[in-house]
């Protein structure tokens, strides 16, 4: 299987408008960020999306990215889903619904802002998707074995990912302990992680990340979800312990 960083950004994406800083200057793409969005390609070539953010129509482009069969959601949070529009020449392609999975809170979300996408009557040009709702327990998708992962990101419960020996994390503040005992013995562990220090009410900070990746000594753990506070990519990665990395848009992941 591979995974793809299609976006490794926070909400408002890096360079941030407006402003100078070093980073949003910086010539280096590495620390250019779409919104964070990752492409799994299951072992049968299926393509699996997490999260579909403002940025998806270039993260499919730039990455010569053309299909997708199925959408996971971590959450509603316009990063995370206002893309889904632009699937539409997708939707087109296949000539039947997207299916898209979420837990009920999302899939409502979902509805209420894309009332069109389930009109009895669809406009001509109107995407159409097929919600299916989640739970917190293992599920089979394709010929792949994925299991969620619920953390708390402020005061709402959202969803991570398992698949195979990797764990996809973003936009968490909070793990329990029962759902960290799935994050053990993995290859790859990614966590959101939005800002060396000053902590936030919703989102890791760099701290969290080093406390984490001590407790649960994955082989490798990558950062997204990043913000420009961060600091420049090359420059933070060397101050980081050899086993955590910041993530980039682009990087391809095999596990």
């Amino acid at each position: 299987m591979k995974l793809k960083f299609l976006g490794t950004g926070t909400s408002q994406g890096v360079p941030v408008i407006g402003c100078n800083c070093e980073v949003c200057i910086s010539k280096n793409p590495k620390d250019r960020r779409f919104r964070s969005s990752v492409m799994v390609t299951t072992d049968s070539g299926k393509k699996i999306l997490i999260d579909c953010g403002p940025d998806f129509r270039m993260q499919m482009l730039q990455n010569h990215e053309t299909e997708v069969d199925a959408v996971l959601i971590t959450h509603e949070h316009n990063d995370h889903v206002i893309g889904l529009d632009d699937l539409r020449p997708l939707i087109f392609k296949r000539k039947g619904d997207m299916p898209i999975y979420s837990n009920k809170r999302v899939g409502a979300e979902i509805m209420s802002r894309f009332p069109y996408a389930f009109a009895n009557v669809k406009y001509p040009g109107a995407p159409s998707f097929e919600l299916h709702e989640i739970e917190n327990k293992s599920m089979h998708l394709f010929d792949t074995e994925i299991i969620p992962i619920e953390v708390m990101h402020f005061k709402i419960s959202i969803f991570g990912f398992k698949f195979k020996k990797l764990a996809y994390i973003t936009d968490a503040s909070a793990i329990s302990e029962e759902e960290k005992e799935k994050l053990k013995g993995l290859d790859y562990l990614i966590l959101n992680c939005i800002r060396k220090e000053n902590p936030h009410p919703a989102h890791f900070i760099l701290p969290d990340i080093l406390k984490l990746n001590e407790e649960l000594k994955p082989k490798k753990l990558f950062m997204t979800h990043i913000s420009h506070y961060m600091g420049l990519h090359e420059v933070t990665n060397s101050e980081l312990p050899d086993n955590v990395r910041l993530a980039f848009d682009g990087l391809e992941l095999d596990f």
